[in-house]
């Protein structure tokens, strides 16, 4: 049903860390994320994930995917679901094609075994964003996608859905209220601080339970930039 590439492209290597350089500081950093989110629900199992960010090019499709990945490493049957029907980047990264996708199933032109593609990671699935449709933002908030989420989780340990910055557009608020949880990337060396709070207060008002803040360039004192984690509680 699923077509494997056998060849690792150069793009994925430099993007999918956890894969490629599983031994690095920002593989073990993705790794402390997991930890992190699987702790920070210890009374529900974690079925769906949203990432989001404040603003564009904070690194938020990146962090998505080695998230994706490093769940699938500790055995989960996961799928990346790229939710970004505006700029959708997922098919990009792993070199996969986009011609069927989450829009395609949405305006019911195909069904889920149609558009869902494997990857070279083990255990790692790809839904891409499909082609980019007029009203994305009324898709995600439609019946149908309630109902291929649900599709979704009979087949799938857990989804991860990628979404466009929450301040430019509704996209992630819609589909952050049918998540079991949320986390927000947030650029150390390029967001400001009242952009990081309106991105949290818009998630809360939309009822998203905010697991925490991923912060993206963080620099420490040995001068290596790195993903952390910081919990909700931070």
């Amino acid at each position: 049903m699923f077509k494997k590439k056998n060849k690792k492209s150069n793009s994925m290597a430099r993007k999918i860390v956890v894969a490629t350089n599983p031994k690095s500081i920002n593989s073990e950093q993705y790794r402390t994320i997991r930890t992190n989110i699987n702790f920070s629900m210890p009374d529900q199992e974690l079925r769906t994930l949203l990432v989001t960010s404040a603003s564009p090019s904070e690194g938020k499709s990146t962090t998505a995917s080695n998230i994706a990945a490093v769940f699938s490493q500790e055995g989960k049957k996961v799928l990346l679901v790229d939710a970004d029907m505006r700029k959708p980047t997922t098919h990009h990264t792993f070199k996969i094609r986009n011609t069927h996708g989450l829009s395609s199933i949405l305006t019911r032109q195909c069904e889920v075994h149609e558009a869902v593609q494997a990857t070279d990671i083990e255990n790692l699935y790809i839904l891409p964003s499909g082609p980019i449709p007029p009203n994305p933002a009324e898709l995600l908030a439609s019946k149908n996608m309630e109902a291929v989420k649900n599709r979704l989780l009979e087949d799938y340990d857990l989804l991860v859905f990628d979404t466009p910055p929450i301040l430019s557009v509704a996209d992630a608020q819609i589909v952050s209220n049918k998540t079991d949880g949320t986390v927000l990337v947030i650029n150390t060396g390029k967001s400001q601080k009242e952009s990081a709070l309106k991105a949290k207060e818009l998630l809360e008002a939309a009822k998203a339970n905010v697991l925490g803040v991923i912060l993206n360039n963080f620099k420490i004192e040995d001068s290596h930039y790195y993903y952390y984690y910081y919990g909700s509680e931070e």
